[in-house]
């Protein structure tokens, strides 16, 4: 095992009373029951953040990370519904830096976005945050500072919900997902611009191209290529950055290392799964274990048990598990397969479970980018930076600042909210996964109104260029989106790329509704796979210029974001 000199001291076997003992909480916190591997701790309403230059050694070479409190994650800060905290962050880089508070209801100037909500943290200086805190769950912070999230500058954030939860459990664990490369962000970001599949190794090779001959004929297969060459795409193309540059983390922790959560047989356990990673989409099961899903971006839904979630970046779930085996594996398979997170649930700390082979890498197909049902000589005769009809007959129209964009090198055709489908590579797999469908609130419309309003946007990227924007506009050349301080709109998000794409409107709450426009789930980061179209609901019930952006930090960082402004 290499050494991690960036590791924490981590907090052992903390008793009830203890630490947490003189914190006034309302009940026993069920938390203070840790184990061993529990990140650093800071609870209460006061808190002093810094963020600084660590050393680490993830891969068996010394790097140089940016951390908050010197670790990777950042502390485990614990909030209150209903206090007012305050955090004191200090900035010990030689750039400026940010906080953002990912999902949290919260003033814009404490929103931590520079050049939005308030200046950013300049070197050697402090900003204090100070809001008062209005929900409760499953939540994470993180730099909104150029490729600072990559580098390490994020944590996770517990808030105790000032009413007993309609769910009962004897420990709570943490499992933060996300990703590490020793090479530069901003360099990985200049190769990606230079050749943007340079790390996708799994391109498809001629005994690929033999089986599915043999499988599907010559014709159809001669067919799906060349419609994938002309549109200089590539299939097996569904993460920008994988593996080969990327080593999976559970909890600031490699593979090698086994995170491990402690449990006393018969405690049902409450596991709080965060993706805080820059790129990467993670498939989560634990063989042999059904999960029942109690929370999604931090609030309540009506309990499902699956065997399996895709867990898009930026995204919460909070599981409940009852384990009966003394040890059980969490592994968290990257979307692409290209690699894994990985940790073990266990009676005792060294213990491990059999660790799972890695599913097929999937394939991106021309249904799943909203082209079904074209054939060659259709894709032959079509300009490909305008690859839709918006007048033909049940196709998807487009924005006008889409067509004969240099920016835009594909449309969907024919779109769908693709709510019950688990996502490429998860179906039919013979595994219970869930699915958007099956997300409810615990809780009906909270606004009730209809949307005065529809605003559709359309998710737009160039692969080869590896550029991204909204609607064909990058967000330097964007106008800011303008609501009305209170009123209620409907949001429609049409993916015209191949990718996929978490989106996350800062400030306001997103609810999700069903293909009849039936409100289903409230959260804060939507995700959308390849052809999909989803609509939400809005409220504007936050003045201020607030963020709007895919989450995916390369592509945000490459024009896929928007300003929102609510106004008087």
């Amino acid at each position: 095992m290499h050494s991690h000199t960036s590791r924490r001291t981590f907090v052992k076997g903390l008793a009830i009373g203890g630490l947490f003992g003189g914190l006034g909480l309302w009940r026993t916190p069920i938390w203070a029951i840790t184990g061993p591997g529990e990140p650093q701790v800071l609870a209460g309403h006061d808190f002093d953040l810094f963020i600084g230059e660590s050393p680490v050694n993830f891969t068996g070479t010394p790097r140089t990370a940016m951390t908050i409190n010197g670790g990777i994650p950042g502390p485990l800060l614990r909030w209150r519904e209903g206090d007012t905290v305050t955090l004191r962050v200090r900035n010990r880089l030689k750039d400026s830096t940010s906080i953002h508070w990912h999902g949290i209801l919260l003033p814009a100037n404490m929103d931590g976005v520079p050049g939005l909500s308030f200046k950013g943290i300049e070197p050697g200086g402090m900003y204090v945050y100070q809001f008062t805190v209005r929900q409760n769950g499953t939540y994470w912070y993180h730099s909104h500072s150029g490729f600072q999230e990559q580098s390490g500058v994020y944590g996770p954030l517990i808030i105790d919900a000032r009413d007993p939860e309609p769910f009962q459990y004897d420990r709570d664990y943490v499992v933060m997902l996300s990703d590490w490369t020793d090479e530069d962000p901003v360099g990985l970001m200049k190769t990606l611009k230079k050749q943007s599949d340079y790390y996708n190794f799994n391109k498809r090779t001629v005994g690929d191209f033999i089986h599915d001959v043999s499988e599907k004929g010559w014709g159809p297969t001669v067919a799906d290529r060349t419609m994938w060459a002309e549109m200089k795409m590539n299939p097996t193309d569904l993460a920008d950055v994988g593996g080969a540059t990327y080593t999976y983390l559970l909890n600031g922790q490699t593979p090698d290392m086994n995170w491990t959560g402690v449990f006393r047989p018969g405690e049902k356990l409450r596991l709080r799964f965060i993706n805080g990673s820059a790129m990467t989409y993670f498939d989560v099961r634990i063989p042999g274990l059904k999960m029942t899903v109690v929370a999604a971006d931090g609030l309540h839904v009506k309990p499902v048990s699956v065997d399996e979630f895709r867990i898009a970046v930026a995204e919460t779930f909070d599981v409940i598990v009852e384990p009966t085996e003394a040890a059980y594996t969490l592994f968290a398979q990257a979307m692409d397969r290209t690699g894994y997170a990985r940790g073990t649930l266990a009676v005792k700390a060294g213990l491990v479970a059999p660790l799972p082979p890695l599913d097929p890498r999937p394939l991106v197909s021309m249904d799943d980018m909203g082209m079904g049902g074209m054939d060659h000589g259709g894709m032959a005769g079509m300009d490909h930076s305008n690859m839709a009809m918006g007048d033909m007959p049940g196709m998807q129209s487009h924005p006008a600042t889409e067509t004969d964009n240099p920016l835009v090198d594909m449309q969907a055709m024919s779109t769908s909210p693709k709510l019950d489908d688990p996502g490429m590579g998860l179906r039919n797999n013979g595994r219970r996964v869930l699915t958007y469908s099956d997300l409810r609130s615990t809780f009906e419309d909270p606004d009730g109104r209809e949307p005065g309003r529809t605003l559709e946007l359309h998710l737009t990227g160039h692969m080869e260029k590896f550029a991204w924007s909204f609607n064909g506009v990058k967000f330097s050349d964007a106008e800011p989106l303008r609501l009305t301080y209170g009123e209620r709109l409907r949001i429609v998000l049409v993916n015209d790329t191949m990718m996929m794409h978490p989106i996350h409107l800062h400030g306001l709450w997103s609810d999700l509704e069903d293909e009849n426009g039936q409100f289903m789930v409230r959260k804060h980061t939507i995700d959308m796979p390849p052809g999909s179209r989803r609509s939400y609901r809005v409220t504007a019930d936050a003045l201020g210029r607030w963020a709007y952006h895919c989450h995916l930090l390369y592509h945000m960082e490459m024009g896929m974001f928007r300003e929102v402004r609510v106004e008087e």
